[in-house]
């Protein structure tokens, strides 16, 4: 078997990579470990700061090498530091067109893959380069859905046009015809996945992962407040729904014992720190800024609760997102309190590591946030419950596995 491992070659495509903080990382890197071959088709790196990393660029670090694996650098126009819907539109495009020439020029003739995984993040136009070169080699393509199209454009215009979401539609349905297996982050995606056509039968739920965070070594970090601490950790966009968490934080500020403290950078962060100050919560509030990961268990070992939040939405794509750091306050066997849809709700019920109210349920949330922290006797029951799931479905050695069961060693 081992020798059959070491004849494979796997093509990852993935818009983000390396030296950005993706997925798509661990899967190259282990599937090297596991012996495979692993090329990756990725774009010059620029997220989330909005421009090209320094020493990548148009010229410089075209080819490179990560643990392994070799890459292989995309052109595309960056996002810029604040991306409007224009800006992100090139960005997107560009990559789906200059990788066609990637495609045509070099993959086609140069290598013979035995799988296509694309890490479909947004935007779905990454899987472009994977749909071409699957079509051309015959090769099996195995899309893993973090996002959920042309939902994840429609739901930010103030005014969605069927002249953007018919062709987005239209593609993101030939992604799934093409995939021999469609993996979904979220059990919620497959409703979504299936609304035009029936792919059940190629659906196959792949969660996220996240390291074991109890096991990495401890590092120098600010001392938090005393009191009742709830974190909120991870990107702070306009997806988080923060204008909702401020209200919250309004209600709760009535007990002065409960602190609040935000983790994570993102397009967000500035107004959410002129909100604290405009509102006088600076006592209650402690807005950190972003730190490497590696520093985040030192950072949650302090906190009583983890907070999750989404904006209110009628649209179901992110009513069934399970943000990626839950996983990682789950890892750290932490309770979770949510004001969030029903992926994360129905998933934090299951695992009894926490409890949830519905996105934009202010009154509920600020009522739920103070009688936990008058009562907090559920919170060590709550993290146990979090930990043994944690251990149970999300290490990263286990989802890797799944990963090769399902592309690899595919024999259906």
């Amino acid at each position: 078997m081992e020798e059959v491992a070491m004849a494979k070659r796997v093509l990852l495509v993935a818009q983000n990579f390396h030296p950005e903080f993706f997925k798509s990382n661990d899967i190259a890197e282990d599937l090297v470990e596991r012996g495979y071959k692993v090329d990756v088709l990725a774009g010059i790196p620029n997220y989330p700061e909005g421009v090209f990393y320094k020493g990548y660029g148009i010229f410089c670090r075209r080819v490179d090498n990560y643990k392994g694996a070799k890459v292989y650098r995309v052109y595309q126009i960056p996002r810029g530091r604040k991306p409007g819907a224009l800006r992100l539109s090139l960005n997107y495009l560009s990559f789906a067109f200059c990788s066609t020439f990637w495609i045509l020029f070099y993959f086609l003739f140069k290598r013979r893959y035995d799988a296509i995984i694309v890490h479909q993040t947004s935007p779905i136009t990454q899987a472009w380069p994977a749909l071409m070169l699957g079509r051309l080699r015959r090769i099996p393509i195995y899309t893993w859905v973090l996002d959920i199209w042309p939902d994840s454009v429609l739901a930010f215009m103030s005014k969605p046009r069927k002249v953007v979401s018919a062709p987005l539609n239209w593609f993101t349905n030939r992604v799934y015809r093409r995939s021999k297996r469609i993996l979904i982050s979220s059990p919620g995606f497959r409703e979504l996945v299936n609304r035009d056509n029936d792919f059940d039968s190629k659906i196959v739920y792949f969660p996220n992962w996240c390291e074991d965070i109890l096991s990495m070594d401890s590092r120098e970090v600010p001392q938090l407040p005393e009191g009742f601490r709830i974190m909120m950790a991870g990107n702070l966009s306009d997806a988080t729904g923060l204008e909702g968490v401020v209200e919250v934080i309004k209600r709760t500020s009535v007990n002065p014992n409960i602190k609040w403290v935000f983790v994570g950078g993102g397009n967000r962060e500035e107004w959410l720190r002129e909100s604290i100050a405009k509102e006088g919560f600076e006592d209650c509030c402690s807005v950190l800024g972003r730190f490497p990961f590696e520093c985040m268990p030192s950072l949650y070992q302090q906190a009583d609760v983890m907070f999750i939040s989404l904006k209110p939405t009628t649209y179901q794509h992110l009513r069934q997102t399970i943000p990626a750091r839950l996983q990682s306050y789950i890892a750290a066997g932490k309770p979770v309190i949510g004001m969030i849809g029903d992926g994360v709700s129905h998933l934090v019920e299951d695992i009894g590591c926490g409890i949830c109210v519905d996105a934009g349920e202010v009154d509920k949330c600020a009522d739920t946030i103070l009688n936990i922290a008058k009562n907090p006797a559920q919170l060590k029951e709550w993290g146990t419950n979090a930990r043994r799931y944690y251990e149970k479905h999300y290490t990263r050695t286990k989802c890797i596995d799944n990963l090769v069961e399902i592309t690899l060693n595919d024999t259906k």
